[in-house]
C-alpha cells in the first residue's frame, strides 16, 4: 500500500479521479481507498491529530 500512496503523491491528478468516483484502486478495500482519500483531503485539520 505504501507504494500506492507514494504514487499518488506524485499523481495528484489520479486523487482527483478517485474523489470524482472516475477511477479505483485495484487491490485495495473500499475502507482503505476512502483512508487514503481521506489523508489527501485538503481540509484535513492537523492540530486535531493525535499523536502518540
Amino acid at each position: 500500500m505504501i507504494n500506492m500512496i507514494q504514487f499518488l503523491e506524485q499523481n495528484p491528478s489520479v486523487v482527483s479521479l478517485l474523489k470524482e468516483n472516475k477511477a479505483s484502486l485495484i487491490g485495495i478495500t473500499e475502507l482503505e481507498q476512502k483512508a487514503i482519500l481521506d489523508s489527501f483531503n485538503e481540509e484535513l485539520c492537523i492540530e486535531n491529530r493525535l499523536w502518540n
